[in-house]
């Protein structure tokens, strides 16, 4: 059977050369291989506990929230509780997180729907959960990935870079780059993709200076400006 060629992808005025099928197996096996039950960084012990976790952690880090949620879910980790605790109760524990007013509305909003129309459970189904309240698809696929167990992919800032700099999954916004890694990552690596590659990317894969000299897939990647190394440990 003749192989498929995956041509290469225009990514604005660039042109990205796309890995072949057998380099996408090798580039997941070698990150299974380092991290075999790779998870979120959010702590979190409920469904619920996740859907609040992150939503507040939208243009925050998960540190930052990490320390808020510490604080907070002792006191409130149920619809009813933040419900009652109200959007001036809410703030005090999430008030060191970035823009902790609208996010204090929105998740006291979404306790109130979900006790309204989901019996204070949080649904499964990805309509009822972008139709809550400071929810949209990111949220709906981190939540349906880590806590129901779908193959989902939640691209953020830090899978778009590196599915656009490796030329796994090139894509010109972040649901372009969605459906390309849904359709090209094997299907006995899909659950925990999204972990792997958001982990790549916030800790060797960085922004400004990724640390090319220590990256697993170095050799696999197609980002030309890749950082120096010893010529002598890099395989190219």
């Amino acid at each position: 059977m003749t192989p498929v060629v995956r041509k290469k992808k225009p990514v604005g005025r660039r042109r990205i050369s796309l890995l072949s099928a057998a380099q996408i197996e090798e580039m997941f096996s070698r990150l299974k291989a380092l991290n075999p039950k790779p998870t979120t960084e959010l702590e979190f012990r409920t469904p619920y506990e996740l859907l609040v976790a992150v939503t507040l952690s939208a243009q925050a880090t998960d540190v930052g929230v990490n320390k808020a949620t510490r604080k907070l879910f002792p006191v409130a980790n149920t619809p009813q509780q933040i419900a009652a605790l109200g959007v001036e109760g809410l703030k005090p524990y999430i008030s060191t997180i970035g823009l902790y007013n609208t996010k204090a509305a929105n998740v006291v909003a979404m306790a109130e729907q979900l006790i309204e129309h989901h019996g204070g459970e949080v649904p499964r189904e990805r309509a009822a959960l972008e139709a809550l309240p400071g929810v949209g698809r990111k949220t709906a696929n981190v939540v349906l990935n880590t806590a129901f167990g779908e193959p989902t992919m939640a691209v953020d800032t830090h899978i778009f870079r590196v599915a656009n700099r490796t030329g796994l999954a090139p894509g010109k916004d972040v649901r372009a780059v969605e459906d390309g890694l849904v359709k090209v990552v094997p299907p006995a690596y899909l659950h925990d993709a999204h972990h792997w590659l958001i982990l790549h990317g916030r800790y060797v894969c960085k922004a400004r200076k990724p640390d090319c000299p220590h990256c697993a897939i170095r050799d696999l990647c197609r980002f030309k400006e890749k950082t120096p190394g010893d010529p002598a440990t890099l395989a190219e």
